[in-house]
């Protein structure tokens, strides 16, 4: 078969099956075909995929669902991949395909090899993923990391099906924490230098991560800084600072194997000769979305930390948000808000209308006020989706880890990826939908068992390797590229249930990789993975009971062929999908 992806074929031949109908005049000619989908039935003894088509055209026809369905069904059975038609209750259309649909399917696959599941449904449109973007105030935690791999895979699936995608990462470097992590950095400073600074005092940054700033900045400008003023000190050593943790970031990222393209800094909208919150605020005024007003008293807040005044505001609340925004705080300066909204418009000046941003799970209540802005800033032309990720509970064998010595408050992603290696840290990030908490036990990420999803689906594409390894053993002439075979005609013979359901796991990968892309949820390829390769080892493990389906009979090559043929497939989808997920797809478990 020729396509890359079954469903989308099978979606095309129910098209043309009611095109058919529409052109003996049992449909009406300009009938909305689009609404026809094809999916894999909820219950897999219904059949292999199931159709929408009389449920969805039946109205506009003028006909019953049922009699509808029957006459799609009657075309259907024509098919020369179709095995039987059923239809069911009101109207659905049940397909099962012949055998010889799913060895095409899996010659496809391991023809294709890395560009099997790839897709051009993006077709080229620009995409900006804005993930991480921590604070530059200490070192990346567990909970960063997170938002780090979701960000990252995501990016790399909406590649893999054809979007044009730019990583990127936003630097908190203006506001109080930064000046407060300049006079953090400063107390390391004076300790560097010999002086005893006692305890760090309260609201200060304490962690240990800031003595190589102290030294750093002793080494540069020995005692000088002492005798400054705080205004001259403080842009000195907050600059210095932030350029040593951004290094610090860059570096933890890369051990997860993490590196957006793109580092966008907070303070440039407001640094240099143009105030580009100020041009954002403004154009907003322009249009009638900033206005000078008074807010009501937030519900429930004390009349006495109420303080009723005068405000530039955003008219969030005419794109679906709930209350209007401040953009100016009673000192003058900037909500954070009102430099979100200059950064977001900054994307949109690059040319993205498509717009996602990672954020963690403290940060939800932002989200209708954000979207409100690029919806104002573009005119209604782009689209922001936000992904929230939640809490990641820290455990080893069952009991939560404590803090980190060297964070003082919190344990740093570094040290979590040292202790258990970062596809062991990616993959599990991404076992859990990324709204729902996740818990990450270290000790159970190392364990090689199944109850270990990182391992078993690792070590289903080790097993591969390993039976062709097993299989030159026994036919020492074997090709030295497993995709020479496809084409023989040894397929066939791939003709137990087993098989053939490992052959249907492979086929549904493209449609599975489209779906995961376009819903912004690569969870659904860690799941997948672990489907595939949980299948696969059964089947491997069937052999040891029943010979007859061993993956190498000595006395029978052109089986042998054929299921090495079927093991290919499975290898490559599992080395595609690890690769989204940035995983390693081992050739031997260590």
């Amino acid at each position: 078969m020729p396509a890359n992806n079954i469903f989308a074929e099978m979606l095309d031949r129910v098209r043309r099956a009611n095109e058919a109908l529409i052109a003996a005049g049992e449909l009406p000619a300009g009938i909305d075909l689009s609404r026809i989908s094809i999916e894999p039935p909820r219950d897999a003894s219904h059949g292999d995929m199931a159709t929408n088509a009389a449920m969805v055209l039946a109205k506009d026809a003028g006909r019953k669902p049922r009699e509808l369905a029957e006459a799609i069904a009657a075309k259907l059975r024509a098919d020369e991949l179709v095995d039987k038609v059923d239809v069911a209750g009101p109207g659905f259309i049940n397909l099962t395909l012949k055998p010889a649909a799913w060895i095409d399917a899996l010659r496809n696959a391991v023809k294709r090899d890395a560009q099997y599941g790839r897709s051009d449904i993006g077709a080229d449109v620009p995409v900006n993923v804005e993930y991480v973007s921590a604070n530059p105030t200490g070192p990346m935690h567990v909970g960063h990391c997170r938002g780090a791999v979701f960000g990252d895979a995501l990016a790399s699936l909406l590649a893999f099906t054809g979007f044009k995608v730019t990583r990127e990462y936003y630097i908190n470097d203006a506001g109080a924490q930064v000046d407060v992590l300049a006079r953090s950095a400063y107390l390391r400073y004076r300790e560097a230098l010999g002086e005893d600074i006692g305890e760090i005092p309260e609201g200060l940054y304490p962690g240990d991560y800031l003595k190589p700033v102290g030294a750093a900045l002793a080494a540069e400008f020995a005692d000088r800084l002492k005798a400054e003023p705080e205004a001259k000190w403080l842009p000195v050593v907050r600059n210095k600072t932030i350029e040593m943790m951004m290094a610090a970031i860059s570096a933890d990222l890369a051990a997860l194997n993490v590196s957006p393209d793109v580092f966008f800094s907070e303070r440039s909208l407001i640094a240099g000769d143009v105030d580009r919150v100020a041009v954002t605020i403004e154009w907003l005024r322009q249009r009638g979305y900033v206005y000078d007003g008074r807010l009501p008293p937030p519900k429930g807040a004390p009349v006495e930390d109420w303080e009723d005044r005068e405000q530039t505001l955003f008219r969030s609340t005419e794109f679906g948000d709930d209350v209007d925004r401040p953009l100016k705080k009673s000192d003058g300066s900037y909500t954070y808000f009102a430099s979100d909204i200059a950064y977001h418009r900054s994307k949109l000046e690059r040319g993205f209308r498509t717009l996602i941003d990672v954020w963690g799970a403290d940060h939800g209540g932002y989200i209708k006020r954000m979207q409100a802005a690029v919806a104002a800033l573009s005119e209604r032309g782009a689209e922001l989706d936000v992904k929230v990720v939640q809490l990641v509970k820290l455990l080893r064998a069952g009991q939560p880890v404590t803090m980190s010595k060297r964070a003082g408050e919190f344990v740093t992603l570094r040290e979590v990826v040292e202790e258990v290696g970062p596809d062991a840290v990616r993959f599990m990030m991404l076992f859990r939908k990324n709204d729902a908490v996740l818990e990450f036990d270290l000790a159970k990420v190392i364990e090689q068992s199944r109850d270990n999803p990182v391992f078993y689906v690792q070590y289903g594409h080790a097993r591969a390797q390993s039976v062709f390894r097993n299989a030159r053993a026994a036919f020492p002439d074997l090709p030295a590229a497993i995709s020479i075979l496809v084409d023989r005609p040894n397929l066939e013979r791939l003709s137990d249930p087993a098989e053939l359901a490992l052959m249907r796991r492979i086929a549904l990968y493209p449609r599975i990789v489209e779906a995961a892309s376009l819903a912004h949820e690569p969870h659904r390829i860690a799941f997948y993975l672990f489907d595939l390769a949980s299948e696969f080892h059964a089947l491997y493990t069937l052999g040891n009971a029943a010979p007859h389906l061993r993956f190498i009979i000595q006395n029978d090559r052109q089986m042998t062929e054929a299921r090495l043929v079927l093991v290919q497939g499975v290898a490559t989808v599992l080395a595609s999908g690890l690769a989204l997920l940035g995983v390693e797809a081992p050739n031997e478990m260590r």
